[in-house]
C-alpha cells in the first residue's frame, strides 16, 4: 500500500502531460504483481482515415526509464492504426481487449472527458490476475480525473483550445527543442538574425468580429469562435499548439523546416476559414501574422513581432497572411516600428 500511495502522489505531482504519461507507465510497471514485460501508452493521431499510433510512453522490463516518440515526429513515419488490430479494437470499442499467445497482451482504452486519447498496452508472460486488472482500472480513473483537472486549468472553456496562461511555458519548451534538419536563418534585410527557424509563432485575428457580435449577438459570436477553433484543429498538425488568447485572438506555436512551410500552414487555415459557411453569419475571414522564433527570444518579444504583422495585414486589406521578416526585408515594416492607435475592428 505505501508503494501505491507514493506512485499516486508522483502521478498527480506533474502538470506536464508528457511527464504524466511517463509516470503512469512507470508506476504500473512497478506495481503490477503479474510480471509485465512492458507497459505503454499509444495515442491516436492523424486525419480521419489516416490515423497513426504515437508512442507517448513505453517502458520495458529492465529499463530504468520510459521512452517516447518526439513531439515533432513526422506523422508519416508512425505505424498505421490498422497494423495493430487489437489496439484499434480497444480504442474504437472503448473496452478492455485481451490477446493470448506466447506473450499476453491486455489493452485498456485511455480517454478524457473531451476525447478518446488512445490505448494503454500491457505485455506480460501470462494473463493479468484480477488484482492487477482492478489496480490498472483504478489508476486509469485517477489519470482520467487528473486530466480533467488539467483541462479545466489549461483550456479555454468555450473552444477547448489551450488558454493564455499556458503560453509562456510552452513557448520556452518549444524554443528549446532541437532544430529540424534543413532549417536556415532568416534575413531581415540588414543582417542575418539568429533564429530557431524550426519554431514559428502565428497570431490569428477574426476580421470585423465586432460587427458579428453587434449584428447577430454574442451567442452567434461564440458559435463563430467555436467553429473557428475546429477549423484550426483541422488545418494544423496534431503536435502544433493552438491557443485562444481571448476575444477573437488566437495563437499558434508550431515547428516546421522553414518560412515557406509555415506560410503554407497559415494560408491553409486562411483559405479554410474563407471557404467555410458559418451558420447565420455566412462568410468571415481572418488576418494572420507570423514570425520565426529567434535565439534568446522571449514570449512577449515574439508575440509582439507577430502582432505587428497582423496589424499590417489588417491595415492592408485583411484576409491575408503576413510574415514579419518579409515585411521588414521589403521595407514595409521597421524593426522598431510602433503600433499607432488605429481602430481595426
Amino acid at each position: 500500500m505505501p508503494d501505491l500511495v507514493d506512485h499516486l502522489a508522483e502521478l498527480t505531482g506533474f502538470r506536464d502531460r508528457e511527464l504524466l504519461d511517463v509516470t503512469l507507465v512507470g508506476a504500473l510497471r512497478d506495481l503490477m504483481q503479474t510480471q509485465a514485460r512492458s507497459v505503454a501508452i499509444y495515442r491516436s493521431v492523424g486525419e480521419p482515415g489516416q490515423e497513426r499510433w504515437l508512442t507517448r510512453a513505453l517502458q520495458r522490463a529492465g529499463e530504468m526509464a520510459a521512452t517516447a516518440d518526439p513531439s515533432w515526429v513526422d506523422i508519416d513515419s508512425l505505424p498505421r492504426q490498422a497494423d495493430f488490430p487489437s489496439r484499434l479494437e480497444a480504442f474504437r470499442r472503448q473496452a478492455i481487449v485481451t490477446v493470448a499467445g506466447a506473450l499476453h497482451l491486455t489493452l485498456f482504452p485511455v480517454s478524457t472527458d473531451r476525447e478518446s486519447l488512445g490505448v494503454l498496452e500491457i505485455e506480460s508472460d501470462g494473463a493479468l490476475d484480477e488484482r492487477d486488472r482492478r489496480m490498472v482500472l483504478s489508476i486509469l480513473r485517477i489519470y482520467h480525473n487528473f486530466q480533467a483537472l488539467l483541462d479545466y486549468s489549461e483550456r479555454d472553456t468555450l473552444t477547448g483550445l489551450l488558454n493564455r496562461k499556458t503560453f509562456d511555458e510552452s513557448f520556452m519548451k518549444v524554443a528549446a527543442e532541437p532544430a529540424l534538419p534543413g532549417s536556415a536563418p532568416l534575413l531581415d534585410g540588414r543582417r542575418a538574425v539568429p533564429v530557431s527557424s524550426h519554431c514559428w509563432l502565428g497570431v490569428i485575428d477574426i476580421d470585423h468580429f465586432k460587427q458579428v457580435n453587434d449584428r447577430f449577438g454574442h451567442l452567434i459570436g461564440d458559435e463563430v469562435l467555436l467553429l473557428l477553433s475546429r477549423l484550426m484543429r483541422a488545418s494544423f498538425r496534431f503536435h502544433d499548439r493552438l491557443y485562444r488568447f481571448g476575444g477573437e485572438e488566437f495563437v499558434v506555436l508550431m515547428r516546421c523546416a522553414g518560412a515557406e512551410a509555415a506560410q503554407q500552414a497559415f494560408e491553409r487555415l486562411r483559405r479554410n476559414v474563407e471557404q467555410f459557411a458559418f451558420p447565420q453569419v455566412g462568410r468571415i475571414t481572418v488576418s494572420v501574422g507570423f514570425t520565426g522564433l529567434r535565439g534568446g527570444d522571449t514570449p512577449s518579444a515574439a508575440f509582439e513581432r507577430a502582432d505587428r504583422a497582423v496589424y499590417h495585414a489588417k491595415t492592408h486589406g485583411r484576409n491575408q497572411v503576413a510574415h514579419h521578416a518579409e515585411l521588414v526585408a521589403r521595407g514595409e515594416l521597421a524593426e522598431d516600428a510602433k503600433i499607432g492607435d488605429v481602430e481595426l475592428f
